[in-house]
């Protein structure tokens, strides 16, 4: 059963169906973990066409614009949480490789239709309980809040994904390790994650029986809700069997009010990632006693001294279903002009991951700084901060020296004269901005 190398380019087809995870065994067996393709990379493109999709349906249908600054912050928590792939192999497949290649009891053949099916099994039931632990162990949830901290639910909350995460999940696919090869779970990592992509939508209701056995957008709608009856429940990656085994189920009733229990109610993208990791710190050095501040890592996150591990429900706040999510009333040119800049950044990221084997460790190192500022500054403008006119002034410039000595490129023809005239005319803009509060400022009267 041979599949394609990990050079070859998927098909539209292959591409289309990767993303509902309905690529045949013959499609995707690899012998050695090199062969397999970063499908998460090559799902860029799919993802971005399915989100115009659903913002001109959504538009259209319901007559529900994205909200862009939450979109945007969604976007950008995606492109964080991918910035280590290019430097380093994901910790969830460098530790299993570990294992594997150090105590592995027995090695089932790779190109096998039934090791496909196991490891299909065994994939999912690993992320159910990484994804159960992740919200009832507190140092988790400190990664996987950032997945939550959405007020909106569609394909952008899809990608608001946590640069920590991974850092825990690993330890849950440790026992398939032991006769699983590395590149049939590797394969079976990346089809889990993208199969829960297009769940995160409001356009799709039901679908009938598929509802017995899948996770499908209603389950998931649940999941990402801070009603009281939809707290804790359905976990499931792909399929949503184990939460009906575990008693974790609970099917969709009223509307779901999406997000946090306790908003965090910002766009900037590292209060996002970290915001919760900040309080866990908090709280561990004013809570007293050892073994409660052991509590605090390693309980629920709702839990306090004297209350059971996973908190009290009804500390939870009232859920009335009239909130309004945070926002910040920002211009629809300022909105326009964040999305084209996103839009160009993405195609700094894209060609960093494409190109990342023949650039030089400087150039790798400047282009993940240039789009850590570039997250960082679009944030302050998402914000509204005071010194958002200088950073972006700043950041501007930094890409025109950047792209001056090569170390910003992309392979879009055309695009490096483009960026040219415009990010010349972003700094005179921004820094005229910038520098207005000092022109207008009143001088002071001597005495």
């Amino acid at each position: 059963m041979g599949g394609f190398t990990g050079q070859s380019e998927l098909s539209i087809s292959q591409g289309v169906r990767m993303m509902f995870y309905v690529l045949h065994p013959n499609e995707t067996s690899f012998e050695t973990i090199e062969e397999v393709p970063d499908y998460v990379e090559k799902a860029t493109v799919y993802f971005m066409i399915m989100l115009v999709l659903e913002v001109i349906t959504s538009w259209a249908w319901k007559g529900r614009p994205l909200r862009v600054n939450d979109g945007l912050t969604s976007l950008s928590a995606g492109v964080l949480s991918r910035l280590p792939d290019v430097v380093f192999r994901g910790v969830e497949v460098t530790t299993y490789i570990y294992v594997w290649n150090h105590y592995r009891m027995a090695e089932l053949p790779w190109d096998s239709y039934w090791t496909w099916c196991l490891t299909f099994l065994g994939v999912d039931f690993g992320y159910y309980w990484f994804h159960r632990m992740a919200h009832e162990v507190n140092i988790i949830w400190a990664g996987h809040q950032t997945h939550h901290s959405s007020e909106d639910y569609n394909l952008t909350t899809a990608l608001r994904q946590s640069f920590l995460q991974k850092y825990f999940s690993w330890m849950f696919y440790w026992p398939m390790a032991f006769f699983v090869p590395p590149s049939v779970f590797a394969v079976h990592l990346q089809f889990n994650l993208l199969y829960q992509f297009w769940i995160h939508t409001e356009l799709i209701n039901n679908l009938g029986p598929l509802e017995l056995i899948l996770n499908t957008p209603s389950h998931h709608r649940v999941h990402h809700g801070r009603n009281p009856y939809c707290i804790d429940s359905n976990y499931g990656g792909t399929l949503i069997i184990w939460d009906r085994m575990f008693g974790t189920f609970v099917p969709e009733k009223e509307k779901v009010v999406y997000g946090l229990t306790h908003p965090i109610n910002t766009f900037e993208p590292f209060d996002v990632q970290l915001q919760h990791c900040v309080y866990i710190w908090k709280t561990f050095w004013s809570t007293p006693g050892f073994f409660n501040k052991l509590s605090v890592i390693f309980k629920g996150p709702g839990w306090g001294p004297g209350k059971p591990r996973l908190g009290l429900p009804e500390e939870l706040p009232e859920v009335t279903g009239d909130e309004k999510p945070f926002n910040t009333n920002l211009s629809i040119s300022l909105n326009i002009y964040m999305t084209i800049h996103f839009i160009l950044l993405l195609a700094v990221y894209r060609h960093l991951f494409e190109a990342k084997l023949v650039l030089t460790q400087v150039t790798l190192l400047l282009r993940i700084l240039y789009i850590l500022l570039t997250l960082t500054s679009l944030g302050f403008l998402l914000e509204k901060k005071p010194k958002a006119a200088i950073l972006e002034t700043f950041r501007c410039s930094v890409f025109l020296l950047l792209q001056k000595y090569d170390y910003l490129t992309t392979d879009i023809p055309n695009l490096t004269n483009i960026c040219e005239v415009i990010f010349s005319i972003c700094i005179a803009v921004w820094g005229l901005q910038a520098i207005r509060p000092l022109i207008t400022k009143k001088p002071q009267k001597q005495e």
